[in-house]
């Protein structure tokens, strides 16, 4: 991919001649050249990355305040979501988009930064955190590079702008960005400056919020191929994982066909728990229950419970299977012949329930409780051939 061929395809590009953009464009002097797109829409477009629903982020060197006036004037409506960084954001139709002030830092500590607004766009592209996330678009398409960062992205480089440690001083979740970017579009190859820096901060991260912590982690371990890149940051004491783990992590990559989220955290729950890995990085509970799941069905696979595992959590079943063969070691012959299985099974609803067994004098409670769980288990180990006559002949009346 040549230098020329991304700039033309940037040109060219559906997301900037959207009726949106370039109403945007318009509102804030794009073609005077005071306004113009940045960060990743800039960034993967020149890669040829689509995007199903791009964001796009604007610079501009009017106020915040002039931003918002100039979006009243016309309807547009605004929203203040950053406000003391410069930042608001603005809704037309189906584009919500941020609008940032261009910025130079007077004083900063950790993710915090005194910052003045300006109209140096060089300044502000010093302020950001690589090289190829300093890449702006004017309104009919122009590459704007003040860093000369166009060759960084082309190449797949991840190199911090300016000093790295500076730059992690600014904000410390770099160290995070930086992993992920270097896997995400650096082929998990690692800018040796960039990483000496990012080991040296690996004892200020505790600061950092676990929330914070977690959503890159989260974008981190979504990515098609990591476990180079959790090896890479275990060694530079970014993460406290063990050797088993990180082994678990690269044999479950190695082998599945497409690995995910939740299947990685799976794993990383078995090493971790539920409650070390909540407190790290408070993950949703919705990400947490999913995991807690494929884990479950994992762990029944393993234990050859195949039945069991297909009724009880039939939704995660895919990444459970490839989890469960990176936990046991399975030969891709033993993983098939479990796959094979799964797909044989038909799982029909439990033929009985709580009020069956009242029917046959068993109170409400606990006592209920039990021999409904245990009726269960005897249906699913009879590959759940036994009917509704046939649990009801095997209920214990003294229950």
């Amino acid at each position: 991919m040549t230098p020329e061929s991304a700039i033309a395809r940037l040109r060219a590009a559906e997301w900037l001649h959207r009726p949106e953009t370039q109403q945007v464009f318009a509102l804030l002097d794009g073609s005077k050249r005071r306004t113009r797109a940045v960060g990743g829409i800039v960034r993967d477009t020149l890669l040829d990355r689509w995007r199903e629903r791009p964001e796009i982020d604007f610079a501009t060197e009017l106020t915040p305040e002039e931003v918002s006036r100039r979006a009243g004037k016309k309807g547009v409506p605004v929203y203040p979501t950053g406000i003391e960084h410069g930042t608001v954001t603005l809704k037309i139709g189906d584009l919500v988009a941020e609008v940032t002030t261009l910025r130079e830092d007077v004083e900063t500590y950790g993710r915090h930064a005194k910052v003045r607004f300006g109209k140096d766009w060089r300044r502000d592209a010093e302020r950001r955190d690589f090289t190829l996330n300093a890449l702006y678009a004017e309104a009919d398409g122009t590459l704007f590079d003040p860093l000369g960062g166009i060759d960084d992205c082309l190449s797949g480089v991840v190199r911090f702008i300016g000093d790295a440690g500076q730059r992690i001083a600014e904000d410390r979740l770099r160290v995070f960005r930086f992993f992920r970017f270097s896997a995400s579009h650096g082929q998990e190859r690692f800018d040796p400056t960039g990483l000496a820096a990012a080991a040296r901060a690996h004892a200020e991260l505790d600061e950092l919020s676990a929330e914070r912590v977690g959503q890159e982690m989260r974008r981190i371990l979504a990515l098609p191929k990591v476990a180079q890149t959790i090896s890479v940051m275990t060694g530079a004491q970014i993460l406290d994982f063990s050797a088993p783990l990180v082994l678990w992590l690269e044999t479950y990559e190695r082998h599945t066909y497409k690995a995910t989220l939740m299947g990685r955290l799976a794993l990383i729950v078995n090493a971790l728990g539920s409650e070390m890995l909540q407190a790290r990085w408070r993950l949703s509970n919705d990400d947490l229950k999913a995991a807690e799941h494929t884990l479950a069905a994992a762990r029944l696979c393993s234990d050859f419970h195949i039945n069991e595992a297909a009724y009880r959590y039939p939704a995660t079943l895919a990444d459970a299977v490839d989890v469960a063969a990176a936990l046991a070691g399975w030969t891709e012959a033993g993983r098939a012949a479990v796959v094979q299985r799964l797909q044989a099974i038909e799982v029909p609803k439990f033929p009985i329930g709580g009020n069956d067994l009242i029917q046959r004098g068993i109170r409400p409670g606990p006592a209920l409780g039990a021999e409904l769980e245990r009726l269960e288990k005897e249906w699913i180990a009879s590959d759940f051939r036994l009917g509704r006559m046939d649990l009801l002949a095997m209920v214990r009346a003294g229950s």
